[in-house]
């Protein structure tokens, strides 16, 4: 365990995070006309950096990549850059 784990009580206690890929932003006909196998179109491409958030603070960005071995399939975040966090969420 790391200092900042054994300092804190709550080090142990797991946190959603949020993998943000894109935004949409159809008008509402072509919302409710949208049905299965439909496209809907993301303001980002597949290369660019996913967003990580806790709650509504954003905390790191990241590549999205495939994981290998046993979870072949499974996405991942490979982190690029990362909030300083020391401060709390």
């Amino acid at each position: 365990m790391d200092e900042l784990s054994d300092a804190n009580p709550f080090g142990q206690v797991p946190i959603e995070v949020t993998i943000s890929v894109g935004k949409a932003r159809p008008l509402v006909r072509d919302l409710l006309r949208l049905s299965r196998d439909a496209v809907l179109t993301l303001d980002r491409r597949v290369d660019d950096p996913v967003e990580l958030y806790v709650g509504d603070r954003l905390i790191a960005r990241g590549e999205l990549q495939e994981v290998e071995g046993d979870a072949t399939g499974q996405l991942a975040v490979r982190l690029t850059e990362v909030a300083n966090l020391r401060g709390g969420l």
